[in-house]
């Protein structure tokens, strides 16, 4: 499922419009990216949480050449799957 889908799936499940259901699909994906941004955490309660995780710099290798080269540190979003999301999902 792509972003249009999903657009689609939401204005069909609520009967809004897809012009609608698209600005809250951007709404909501913008709240979530902006609480990141400043380090927050997101928490759907049987949904998931969205977080922060801080990769420190390492040292890695050229998986080419086999040269080491350096991994600048970074921030990368982390999602956990919560409880009920992953029952749904097995069943």
């Amino acid at each position: 499922m792509n972003k249009t889908d999903l657009v689609d799936n939401v204005a069909s499940l609520t009967g809004a419009s897809k012009i609608d259901a698209g600005k809250a699909v951007d709404a909501l994906l913008d709240a979530i990216t902006g609480s990141l941004r400043n380090g927050e955490d997101v928490r759907l309660t049987g949904f998931g949480s969205f977080s922060v995780v801080h990769r420190s710099a390492r040292m890695g290798r050229n998986p080419r050449t086999g040269e080491p080269i350096h991994i600048s540190a970074s921030n990368q979003p982390k999602f956990k799957a919560g409880k009920t999301l992953k029952s749904v999902v097995n069943n």
